[in-house]
């Protein structure tokens, strides 16, 4: 069963594998024909070796749509000492997003946007809707991920998409996002950037992750 690199970068695979909580690191090792020969992974004691393949097969299936024989899966376990104990700390935990799923469909003259985040360890759905014109159906991506965001925050913040584009710099395609936060405190803008490599709609929910994510371990509920 081959596994062909096509518009998936090395990078993006490992980048992925990365967001597993038990993977330190990962190295993916390809072919100059873009086959997966080896997948090497670096991970935490917490999970056997058996659960962290099913784990790495699933992340780069869900993701890249890449299926992956297990007999290339290589895995390292750090000591049990490396597991430490929860530090307690006066600073906010940070709970960034994680994206599980984007789904857009147009239906006569609308687009309709539902994103998916892990937040948190907790699901939330957003949705967004708007006229299907090029510029409407990159928006609703951008608003639907906000609205799972507001779903987290339960109210205590707000958020307003003011735009969000796609732009070229030098080589690259660059999604960009500019959000203002609305609190009791009065308004703040923040602007994101993602570099388009898997495709655009992916591209626009990063961007627009980007430019909260620092404000992400102010806006958890108590």
């Amino acid at each position: 069963m081959d596994q062909h690199l096509s518009q998936v970068s090395i990078e993006d695979i490992e980048e992925a594998l990365g967001q597993v909580s038990e993977i330190k690191a990962a190295r993916v090792v390809a072919s100059p024909e873009g086959v997966i020969q080896e997948i090497h992974v670096l991970a935490l004691p917490t999970k056997s070796p058996k659960q962290l393949v099913r784990d790495i097969e699933s992340t780069i299936m869900a993701r890249f749509g890449i299926p992956v024989d297990h007999k290339k899966i290589s895995i390292a376990q750090l000591g049990s000492d490396s597991v430490k104990e929860p530090v307690k700390s006066d600073e906010p935990r940070v709970c960034r997003p994680r994206i599980h799923a984007i789904n857009v469909g147009v239906s006569g003259m609308d687009a309709t946007a539902a994103v998916t985040l892990e937040i948190d360890g907790d699901m939330h759905v957003g949705e967004a809707t708007a006229p299907a014109s090029q510029s409407g159906r990159e928006r609703i991506v951008a608003q639907a991920a906000l609205n799972a965001v507001d779903q987290f925050v339960h109210g205590t913040h707000s958020f307003a998409l003011e735009d969000v584009a796609i732009i070229r710099l030098g080589r690259q395609d660059v999604a960009v996002s500019c959000v203002t936060m609305i609190s009791p405190l009065g308004e703040q803008s923040y602007a994101g950037s993602a570099l388009v490599r898997q495709n655009e709609k992916d591209s626009i929910v990063r961007a627009t992750l980007d430019a909260i994510n620092r404000r992400m371990a102010f806006l958890k509920t108590t």
